[in-house]
């Protein structure tokens, strides 16, 4: 039988030496990656180099090698390196350079204010190319794992039972010190130091007990605050209609210490939170997209498992956007997000807020093509939220929401795969979140076709 297969060498040598530009298409995600890091600005990077010692890696590579990683599910500092070896598109990216673990997670830890900041130059990026306009968004939020158990935690009632048993140790441990100063007899236990190690897990218990009791603190105001405003709410709308609510007014928040409340003793920054999975130890990952690009112009995490009080600094943060991005005109949220001082926050920054004050029906039947009547001059703010989304304009409006926001959540949790942080404390955890976004960002802008 004739041999009709291709030959197979691994032996023969390039004739010329191979080029690396060779090695992916044109439309590559890693070759485009490229391309728009080299039009950043590192300078803040290159800066902190003090030019002493062995020769370090280009600063350009290193952001394109971790903003590569995330876009395409490869987090951690050691499958990075691997990556280098088993993967082409990796070794375009690094020039057939190999940083080591501890180079790259060095590099991330060192940077992460300055990574941080790459999120809003490729903002910049996608405007001047004409691809990114501002203007209607949407927000929401997503629970995403803390490098952290919940199981590995101390509450505050724990702590307190514990804190009185090696108490009642310490006392027995002196009182058998007593004993054994007044005979003659050793039985072999090491007193001084069983006492240093007790004393030692009391100290750690009271720092642990102080911080539940600062934070609790810090919780109870803030339900004191929410308490205050749902009773002003609840008063101003019974002066409007001029008839009482029925049902218990909104009990008021107690003043006392949860024995629940807990510390992680890992990631004592993040929070157990209630998700799909069930409660988890986690942050709450929030992000605004623009409805017409798909790009997400903010992202910020914060340890508040509720959504209502986070918009005030998402508006905020919104007001900064540099002029070339664009003006927020329309904002879109769940209900989560509604209160009357969060419709005041949209209306003083001059944003249009879609939110309703519950949980929307979908209109069945003819009800979905009827217009609501008309309101009266002297309307509140919230009168004309709720009347907006009653309208078939505001109603096809808001139905974006759904096909913006959550969708990007989907992409970064199930394609990009990333479901736990892998930093932790609130500040490295949102310069990581930053990352996050920045190479989901790049990803759409690649998808939408953005030539660099």
């Amino acid at each position: 039988m004739a041999d009709h297969f291709k030959p197979l060498d691994r032996d023969t040598l390039f004739l010329m030496p191979p080029s690396v530009q060779e090695w992916i298409p044109e439309d590559h995600l890693a070759r485009f990656i490229v391309d728009v890091v080299a039009k950043l600005d590192l300078q803040p990077i290159r800066a902190r180099y003090a030019g002493r010692g062995s020769a370090a890696y280009q600063p350009e590579m290193m952001v394109a090698l971790l903003l590569y990683g995330y876009a395409t599910g490869v987090f951690s500092s050691r499958k990075l390196e691997r990556a280098t070896y088993d993967s082409v598109a990796f070794r375009y990216i690094t020039a057939n350079q190999h940083p080591e673990h501890d180079t790259i997670s060095d590099f991330r830890l060192r940077f992460l204010p300055q990574l941080e900041a790459i999120f809003a130059q490729v903002l910049l990026i996608a405007s001047e190319s004409g691809l990114l306009k501002v203007g209607r968004v949407s927000v929401d939020g997503t629970k995403i794992r803390a490098n952290a158990s919940k199981h590995h935690a101390l509450s505050y009632g724990h702590a307190t039972k514990l804190e009185r048993r090696i108490k009642a140790e310490v006392t027995r441990l002196m009182r058998r010190a007593a004993q054994a100063d007044s005979s003659d007899q050793n039985d072999g236990i090491n007193i001084p130091a069983e006492l240093a190690r007790r004393e030692e897990r009391l100290l750690a218990i009271d720092e642990a007990k102080a911080r539940i009791r600062e934070r609790e603190q810090e919780r109870i105001a803030a339900e004191q605050q929410a308490h205050q405003q749902r009773m002003a709410e609840r008063e101003a709308s019974e002066r409007e209609t001029g008839k009482k609510i029925g049902g218990k007014p909104p009990k008021p928040p107690s003043r006392g210490i949860d024995a629940k409340a807990q510390i992680n003793l890992t990631d004592e920054e993040s929070r157990v939170m209630p998700s799909s999975d069930g409660m988890i130890q986690a942050y709450n990952a929030q992000a605004t997209v623009d409805c017409a690009s798909r790009m997400l112009v903010d992202s910020e995490v914060s340890q508040r498992a509720t959504d209502r009080t986070l918009l005030a600094a998402t508006v905020i943060a919104l007001g900064q956007l540099d002029p070339k991005i664009g003006i927020v005109t329309e904002i879109l949220a769940d209900a989560g997000y509604y209160s009357a001082a969060n419709l005041d926050v949209c209306a003083q920054a001059q944003i249009v807020p879609y939110i309703p004050n519950r949980r929307e029906r979908h209109a069945g039947g003819l009800q979905r093509f009827q217009e609501p009547r008309a309101l009266g001059p002297d309307a509140s703010l919230v009168d004309v939220t709720r009347h907006r989304l009653r309208t078939r304009g505001g109603r096809k409006i808001y139905g974006e929401r759904k096909s913006t926001i959550e969708p990007v959540f989907g992409v970064i949790k199930h394609i990009l795969g990333f479901r736990q942080f892998l930093l932790r404390g609130i500040c490295k955890v949102q310069s990581e979140w930053k990352i996050v976004t920045t190479a989901y960002n790049l990803k759409r802008m690649h998808k939408l076709g953005l030539a660099c």
